[in-house]
């Protein structure tokens, strides 16, 4: 039997989220894509949320700003 992941805790406040995605991003991740499949996170509700606090992922720098 698969070994179940642990589920990934999110911070709730936007800027806090925003810091620990790209500190992921930055250290662990090529592309949010792979991070969202990895992570098995929702890259669509992630990025509205961010987006709603002025938050952009920008590819070119693998980066939310």
């Amino acid at each position: 039997m698969p070994e179940k992941k642990e589920e990934t805790m999110l911070p709730e406040d936007p800027d806090m989220l925003a810091s620990f995605l790209n500190m992921k991003l930055r250290d662990h991740y090529p592309t949010l894509d792979a991070l969202c499949e990895d992570l098995e996170l929702d890259k669509e509700e992630i990025t509205k949320k961010l987006k709603e606090a002025d938050y952009d992922y920008i590819p070119a720098r693998n980066q939310f700003l």
